[in-house]
């Protein structure tokens, strides 16, 4: 995709996002080993199709990702990750049916999708994994998701206190390297770093993010802290996955990363039309 085409699609997506509609960001794992769906949309066609069943159930844009991000997932190279998403963000880009998000903190990676036709940068270590990346961000005019990740655990630290700081850090970082503000999304890292407690605290407390004046994404799908609570497995966390983002809705977040896009945009859609009936 050129430049501009790609810059286009960019600024569509960030119009949709400042009309005040809460955005669903559909999950497409293309992985062996992904938590909830490892190897269900391994090849190209399954991967296609899975990109268009969530686009018809009312997704706004797609996250494509070749690496697992679970705990304790094995690292795989920046070239076997690329190999893994190359084909579908090709295809995906040329049907331009939907925006398109890469799911990485390589660099390398990070420049071929945006060259592919990514229009956003999702990393989960918030640009302090490869030093080169903010530098791919600020020149191929992406969107960034800078998720709030300290990289170990810590339950003594003030949560409240240490996201502001780690987003403070963020903004320096960006500064530094031309990256437009309005250019940056925040996420508070549930699952990355946390302990089980703090998964609750980061999003009982999204107003540090959301009084940034940056646009906020929740991913919450599925996660195991829901599962430790409820007692569910993986694949069936709906009313708890349901529930957090619902919540953290009404805390500021305008992005929501799900698997499973048709009942959460079902319940945007109710939670919407209550709210307009204010």
């Amino acid at each position: 995709m050129d430049r501009v085409a790609r810059h286009t699609v960019r600024d569509d997506f960030l119009h949709k996002l400042s009309a005040g509609r809460v955005l669903i960001m559909g999950i497409l794992n293309v992985t062996p080993d992904s938590f909830s769906d490892g190897g269900q949309h391994n090849g190209l066609a399954a991967a296609i199709e899975h990109a268009e069943r969530m686009r018809l159930e009312g997704a706004d844009i797609i996250d494509i990702g070749g690496e697992s991000t679970r705990p304790g997932a094995a690292e795989v190279t920046a070239e076997e990750e690329w190999r893994r998403v190359a084909g579908i963000l090709a295809s995906l880009a040329a049907s331009s049916a939907l925006p398109l998000s890469i799911d990485t903190y390589k660099a390398s990676v990070a420049q071929k999708a945006a060259e592919a036709g990514a229009v956003i940068i999702n990393d989960v270590w918030g640009l302090t994994r490869d030093p080169d990346l903010a530098d791919v961000v600020a020149a191929t005019g992406s969107l960034v998701v800078v998720t709030y990740n300290r990289g170990e655990a810590d339950g003594s630290i003030n949560l409240r206190d240490d996201m502001a700081g780690f987003f403070a850090d963020t903004f320096r970082e960006a500064d530094a390297h031309a990256i437009p503000r309005e250019h940056i999304i925040l996420d508070p890292g549930v699952g990355f770093a946390k302990t089980y407690e703090q998964n609750f605290g980061v999003l009982a407390h999204l107003d540090v993010l959301a009084d940034t004046g940056c646009p906020v994404l929740v991913g919450v799908s599925r996660k195991s802290f829901i599962g430790r609570l409820t007692e569910r497995p993986a694949d069936d966390r709906l009313i708890g996955t349901l529930a957090a983002n619902l919540a953290s809705v009404h805390r500021g977040a305008s992005i929501l990363r799900v698997h499973d896009v048709a009942e959460h945009r079902e319940a945007l859609t109710m939670l919407e039309a209550i709210e307009k009936a204010r």
